[in-house]
């Protein structure tokens, strides 16, 4: 998504560029999917903070869609959402994203549209592996949002007794199928360019690209962002920043045409994959109810995508979860990392309630 004109980009307010709180590294794994296949793979994830002798001082948040590790530098860092004086934040980037082994940057023979399909289950088997290299059981807190909202379901219903609290913020436990024609939707606008070539593309297929950052603007926010409100305004897309709803638009265009096409489907793949109750006994239900985990609900009142009612109805599946919606017009970006503070300290407000808890 777009970098919203609030700070530089992944720049939290108040820290000197240059200067992240977070310290990458990769991990080699030669990973099994669900589809039977096997992905060598790098994953790359950030980590901030000290890691108490007992290993049982560790939040893990992992990537959302078009998102990095950097995306979360907005929360992360000394008296932020995720206090790294008393935290250890692990920050993962999900595969397919561009930085952790995508169709951009995978060896010749997974690279481009030869990319495997890798779910959000596969995902979090990656982040159990990263973790068992860095010798930790155990997790006090798997948050994200968007998709990192979907892997932190994942990894509650995966990993029970491992998870003490959950807050997903603009999130699912599966892709609904509303939200499937909206995923379907921006799919269609991007391999409909002829450049496209099924994903063997020479070049950059930028028509098609900035046609998918165009749909999806429309998806993101709220109708209620969209209305003019006046200069000076706290509210709608004034407070972002922009001057006008064409210059809304053209920042999604401009910014979906730099990414990578491949890595946009890779992650959308994955996306449409997430249900916590595919395959399992009892199926969606049951998964949801055999969450341990102390549970927040976090939606956006306005979110189009990851609706409101559809996060009741996993609230009231988790055993003892807080629904928690965000009042905001932001839609879906209310729960994005920097954004806003009215927002962000809402979210602060959970992420100490269920640490503390």
């Amino acid at each position: 998504m777009p970098q919203l004109p609030l700070q530089p980009p992944g720049q939290p307010p108040g820290q000197p560029p240059g200067q992240s709180p977070l310290r990458l590294s990769r991990l080699a794994l030669d990973l099994p999917l669900e589809s039977g296949a096997s992905l060598p793979a790098e994953l790359v994830y950030g980590t901030a903070g000290t890691l108490a002798p007992a290993r049982d001082n560790v939040v893990l948040v992992p990537s959302y869609y078009t998102g990095t590790s950097d995306s979360y530098l907005p929360w992360i860092g000394p008296g932020r959402v995720l206090d790294t004086d008393r935290w250890f934040v692990v920050v993962v980037d999900m595969l397919g994203n561009g930085i952790s082994t995508s169709p951009s940057n995978a060896p010749h023979e997974y690279a481009g549209p030869r990319f495997p399909r890798v779910t959000v289950r596969d995902q979090v088997r990656a982040q159990r592996a990263l973790l068992d290299s860095l010798g930790i059981d155990r997790l006090r807190l798997v948050t994200g949002w968007s998709m990192g909202a979907m892997q932190a379901y994942e990894w509650a219903v995966s990993h029970p007794d491992a998870v003490d609290a959950l807050l997903p913020i603009c999130g699912a436990a599966r892709c609904s199928p509303h939200n499937r024609v909206f995923l379907e939707g921006a799919r269609a606008a991007l391999v409909a360019d002829p450049a496209f070539l099924d994903g063997s593309y020479v070049a950059p297929p930028v028509v098609g690209l900035r046609a998918f950052g165009t749909v999806y603007a429309g998806w993101a926010y709220s109708r209620e962002f969209f209305l003019d409100a006046g200069e000076g305004s706290d509210r709608g897309f004034r407070a972002l920043g922009y001057t006008s709803v064409d210059d809304v638009l053209r920042d999604w265009a401009l910014d979906h045409a730099a990414r990578d096409a491949n890595d946009l489907l890779a992650m959308m793949d994955t996306w449409l994959s997430g249900d916590v109750g595919r395959e399992r006994p009892g199926g969606y239900d049951a998964a949801l109810g055999s969450i341990t985990a102390r549970t927040i609900v976090m939606p956006s009142t306005t979110d189009m995508y990851f609706t409101v009612a559809d996060s009741a109805v996993e609230a009231s599946l988790v055993p003892g979860a807080e629904l928690r919606p965000l009042d905001s017009e932001l839609g879906h970006v209310a729960g994005r990392p920097g954004v806003r503070e009215t927002e962000t300290a809402a979210i602060a407000a959970a992420v100490r309630e269920l640490l503390e808890g």
